[in-house]
């Protein structure tokens, strides 16, 4: 048995098209059955598609969680290198002024570059709203379908 391939999203389950009781012979279905059998149909179909959907983002995810572990470890060795780096910069510093200086600046400047990192976080973040769209539309079908709801409860 062949294994799939990293690049090939696993296989989906098949939801069949049919019930298991489902009239065969074509004359002997009204026009009831045939569309209460339309609807499920169209139901099934719509959660084949949801589960296709799902399914091949969940394959995207894992595969792009899986590129993204050798990015995070590129980034763990870069934050122990820059250990090494400012230390490097504190002693350079120190060839003109004391160490401890020298070491106080570095530290200063690492400040520094944590505040404006930090602000310039917050000001991203402030700027972040609610899908507004998103909300207006699931509202407006809610509202359609309680229309269409109290129609079809009315006599």
């Amino acid at each position: 048995m062949t294994t799939p391939s990293e690049n090939t999203p696993p296989p989906i389950p098949s939801i069949p098209l049919t019930a298991e009781n489902a009239s065969t012979i074509a004359g002997e279905t009204s026009i009831g059955g045939l569309v209460r059998d339309a609807t499920a149909h169209v139901s099934t179909l719509l959660r084949a598609e949801v589960e296709l959907a799902k399914a091949e983002v969940t394959h995207e995810v894992k595969r792009g969680l899986k590129g993204s572990v050798f990015f995070i470890l590129a980034l763990v060795v870069l934050s122990f290198s820059l250990f090494f780096f400012f230390m490097f910069v504190a002693e350079l510093i120190a060839v003109w002024l004391p160490v401890w200086a020298g070491y106080l600046i570095v530290f200063g400047l690492m400040i520094g570059i944590t505040v404006l990192l930090g602000l310039l976080g917050y000001r991203k973040m402030k700027t972040l709203r609610a899908p507004t769209r998103t909300i207006e539309s699931a509202k407006e079908t809610v509202a359609v379908l309680r229309r269409r709801d109290d129609q079809d409860d009315t006599p």
